[in-house]
């Protein structure tokens, strides 16, 4: 009798196989070039040395917004300084995205253009918000290419304002030098490690200043692990992990937060891909950033993020944008 045909052989592996693969072949390539990333730095454009920043001592709507007003024109001093540095030194796109960066209808809360460049813009009327929303960006967000953070710091701050009698900012944090993809630094932990005091600090000094406001961490692609790094002790009441590559921690309970954590990963985000594990490579450091916070596991509330892709999460009308804004305002979002 005749053996049962067999189905045809395909020797198709799956394409998630392959892209881990990939990735793990890339992480052992970083574990190689790590030191030698570490040692090389590339040229920066110089910028003067910034002047102290005023304190903001108030809490009094009025009293406050007269601090913040001086602030922001004390950052407005700093950022036209810093373009004329930019534009000496012959760095013409750093200078010309200083200068509208500078414009008068901007609001800068810090600025610091060394070291690739520091800074917070706010969004909307800090003074008297109710609902706080700090944006924690993830790898190649610089001042070069500032007017695409600040898309989404707007688009979110229209949805927000869509809800009656909505008192709201959205804060742009640029607060750390970035990564860039695929670098050896964008695998690691060492970006956020040292960024995560300044975030703490920044969240804290909002708190102080608007005690009784909500406060919610946005925190996209390795922004997550930063974001993750300052959990412990912040002033927050929401961090919201979303295109993460994880936080390097296997449980909410190890981010050691009072915060409702939430996570969102859009159908088309590339970043689904990447492998979640953790590396040991030299004393204190590791490649990867292990459980995926979208696994029931990770124990993060999820929330529906739509099928675009990985920088489209505030896209104007888009579902990511609308359930943030839910969460922002301390409203459910859609489940994922």
């Amino acid at each position: 009798m005749a053996s049962p045909a067999r189905p045809p052989r395909t020797n198709r592996a799956p394409r998630a196989a392959r892209l881990r693969r990939a990735l793990l072949a890339a992480l052992v390539t970083a574990a190689v070039a790590l030191p030698l990333a570490g040692a090389a730095r590339p040229g920066e454009v110089p910028a003067p040395e910034p002047g102290a920043t005023l304190p903001l001592t108030a809490t009094e709507p009025a009293a406050l917004a007269a601090q913040l007003d001086a602030r922001y024109a004390r950052q407005r001093t700093a950022l036209r300084a810093a373009a004329h540095t930019a534009e000496t030194h012959g760095a013409h796109d750093r200078a010309a995205s200083l200068r509208a960066m500078a414009a008068p209808d901007r609001s800068f809360l810090t600025f610091d253009g060394r070291d690739g460049g520091r800074g917070a813009e706010t969004v909307g009327d800090l003074a008297r918000a109710e609902r706080i929303a700090v944006l924690v960006p993830g790898a190649d967000t610089g001042l070069d290419h500032y007017g695409r953070f600040r898309a989404g710091a707007l688009a979110l701050q229209a949805e927000l304002r869509r809800a009656p009698d909505s008192r709201t900012a959205v804060l742009a944090w640029l607060g750390y030098r970035t990564p860039g993809t695929g670098s050896a630094a964008s695998l690691t932990p060492g970006r956020a490690d040292q960024a995560a005091p300044a975030l703490r600090s920044f969240v804290d000094e909002i708190h102080r200043i608007r005690p009784q406001a909500r406060i919610t961490l946005l925190c996209h692609s390795y922004g997550s692990v930063v974001c993750a790094r300052a959990a412990a002790g912040t002033a927050a009441d929401a961090i919201v992990l979303y295109g993460s590559p994880g936080t390097g921690s296997d449980h909410v309970t190890e981010l050691h937060t009072r915060a409702v954590v939430w996570a969102g990963r859009s159908g088309g985000d590339w970043i689904a891909e990447v492998p979640h594990v953790r590396v040991p490579l030299l004393p204190g450091t590791e490649l990867g950033f292990g459980t995926d916070p979208m696994d029931p596991a990770f124990g993060a509330r999820r929330f529906a993020t739509g099928d675009g892709g990985h920088s489209d999460y505030l896209a104007p009308g888009s579902v990511p944008l609308k359930n943030l804004a839910h969460i922002v305002a301390g409203q459910e979002p859609a489940d994922a």
